[in-house]
């Protein structure tokens, strides 16, 4: 069965969303204002069923409705250390999230979704259930010896067989890297800083010569990107990282995408187009942007014409060296031309999968958008969060059929996708 993977990430979702989830009884958990729909959320939003016209059913009661019921759905799935996981890849058919142990990838991702619905450590309905998220991933990295490549002695979750062996150490990277955005007391910033040391310290020591991670699985190039996002994160936030290591990881997905000729190397993304081009797009964005704005700064001082484009000559004209200015024009080009190519029909149809690596391309995709400051995402956004919002389980809870098919991973990521609009000051930081 062919499966269509839609990239774009859901970006903006309305500026008066930010307050929704002030209190749990503000809800009827019952009340369903939408018909359920048969589906699987990733089928959806890379997949086998077409979101078209579906916007009519994405307005402010049934995201409000639906998000706050996933988000009591995690609070129920939190097991008694604070973690959370999504189970063995040996045993993708057990959907009770309390009979698997917890693992600090599935965790990470939750305590995101947490931050990224408005909660903090001081306030919101479930800021307990993120501090216990945060205490558990703090715990286990701290317990985590110098010798051991990884963060945890968990093995053979559904993530790591999919993604990599790291990938705990990348995501959890990523959480600690936007809870040093919110406003900390001084003895919980350090302590995360520490954690987020060992974490970058992990990723740095798995990245080799060409600025892969080591241990891939099924989707390694997967893994490496969402590294490079960690370490680009990480960095932002004002954590020493290496930055040879961070161009390696740059210029490694950069080098999956040749923009004059189209073409994609897929040796590392288990021969999927989808995955080796959202992450050269995802890898490129920073300075795509910077490219475009210092253009655009040349015409505001009048130093460049009103339709000047993005070349070489016009960046040196700008004020880039000519070894800056090719770098930023090759970065520029590859972004332009890797994102238009991850919306074409054949990346989109065909590769019958519809798995959580289809959801983190689709993630890496999207939040390039948003660094970018691109607008390539209304239409399909609008229709994308009406399916999203019909296929909510009747419980609460979003899965997926095969790959990743963890409820705790795959409602996380669904809170993730409809309420990125939270995070957009964090992403632009990131971006600058």
């Amino acid at each position: 069965m062919k499966t269509k993977f839609l990239l774009l990430l859901p970006i903006f979702l309305g500026l008066g969303f930010l307050g929704f989830i002030s209190s749990k009884n503000d809800y009827p958990e019952t009340k369903r204002v939408l018909a359920h729909e048969d589906g699987c959320v990733f089928m959806t939003v890379m997949g086998e069923q077409s979101s078209e016209n579906y916007s009519v059913f994405k307005n402010d009661e049934n995201l409000n409705l639906s998000v706050n019921d996933g988000l009591l759905w995690l609070t129920e799935a939190q097991l008694p250390n604070g973690g959370y996981g999504a189970g063995s890849h040996a045993h993708q058919e057990i959907m009770d999230p309390h009979a698997v142990p917890a693992d600090p990838a599935t965790t990470a991702m939750v305590g995101m979704a947490f931050l990224r619905s408005g909660n903090t450590l001081e306030k919101g309905t479930y800021s307990k259930n993120l501090q216990k998220a945060l205490n558990y991933l703090l715990e286990t990295v701290e317990n985590t010896s110098k010798d051991n490549p990884y963060i945890t002695d968990v093995r053979g979750t559904q993530i790591q067989t999919k993604l990599g062996q790291n990938i705990d150490a990348v995501l959890t990277a990523q959480f600690f890297a936007n809870m040093l955005h919110q406003n900390l007391k001084s003895s919980e910033k350090k302590r995360i800083e520490r954690a987020l040391d060992i974490c970058v310290s992990k990723i740095e020591a798995a990245t080799d010569a060409e600025g892969k991670q080591q241990g891939a699985g099924w989707a390694g190039v997967l893994q490496s990107g969402l590294a490079s996002t960690a370490l680009e994160s990480a960095s932002a936030m004002g954590v020493n990282v290496d930055k040879e290591v961070l161009n390696r990881t740059r210029n490694y997905q950069k080098g999956n995408y040749d923009e004059k000729t189209n073409e994609v190397k897929t040796d590392d993304g288990a021969g999927v187009m989808l995955y080796a081009v959202s992450g050269s797009v995802r890898a490129t964005a920073k300075d795509a942007r910077r490219a475009e704005e210092k253009i655009n700064k040349a015409k505001k001082e009048g130093k460049l014409a009103e339709n000047a484009p993005v070349t070489v000559e016009n960046l040196r004209k700008a004020g880039y060296s000519k070894e800056e200015a090719a770098e930023y024009s090759t970065s520029y080009n590859v972004y332009q031309s890797a994102k238009n190519t991850a919306q074409q029909e054949d990346v989109l149809n065909g590769f019958g999968n519809n798995g959580g690596e289809e959801f983190l391309s689709f993630l890496q995709t999207g939040e390039s958008l948003v660094v970018n400051k691109d607008k390539d995402w209304k239409k399909w956004y609008d229709d994308m969060s009406g399916r999203i919002l019909k296929i909510q389980n009747t419980d609460g809870s979003w899965n997926g059929h095969h790959c990743i098919t963890s409820p705790v991973f795959c409602t996380a990521t669904s809170i993730l996708l409809l309420t990125v609009e939270n995070d957009i000051d964090y992403l632009r930081k990131v971006g600058e």
